[in-house]
């Protein structure tokens, strides 16, 4: 069982770094300071495999308990061995505070990749305007002129060749 609360303690502890690499990365999102996005991004995947290596872990542990306990290890969550340490007080309590810490880390790593997602959103969201009105700033509307076959023309104002008609 110590086994299984040291890896979880592990597993909480890196969490703890991916939730502030997330609101460093929010500053530069705000920012919009791609480099230091990305140098950023690549130190959260280190981060990210060491937590899959702890979560590899942490399942071997799991199917080890289930084995020593005869139990099914899709039965065997953290949930249900809290409840059936009753007899270990002491244990359970660990267990039952790292279950709980990590889960609280969770959301709230949970909500800041979703504030976020909703920044890189909006700057999306910007820098698609600002590319539409580049594109359209010396162009100007369609007009609804239309040929013999009642077709539109396609003609934009203010686009057409100007000439002098010495003729007048």
């Amino acid at each position: 069982m110590d086994e299984l609360i040291a890896t979880l303690e592990n597993e909480d502890k890196e969490y703890e770094k991916l939730i502030n690499y997330s609101k460093e990365k929010t500053v530069h999102i705000v920012k919009s300071d791609i480099e230091k996005l990305q140098e950023v991004t690549q130190m959260e995947q280190e981060i990210i495999e060491h937590i899959s290596r702890l979560e590899k872990k942490r399942t071997e542990v799991i199917d080890d308990i289930a084995i020593v306990l005869n139990k099914d290890k899709g039965f065997l969550t953290i949930t249900n061995l809290i409840t059936m340490l009753v007899k270990q007080p002491d244990e359970q309590k660990r267990l039952a505070y790292i279950h709980d810490k990590l889960k609280n880390t969770l959301q709230s790593m949970k909500v800041i990749n979703e504030q976020n997602k909703l920044l890189l959103n909006k700057s999306m969201e910007m820098l698609r305007f600002d590319f539409n009105l580049i594109k359209n700033l010396n162009q100007g509307p369609e007009t609804a002129d239309y040929n013999k076959t009642a077709c539109n023309t396609g003609n934009i104002l203010g686009n057409e060749i100007k000439r002098f008609d010495a003729k007048q």
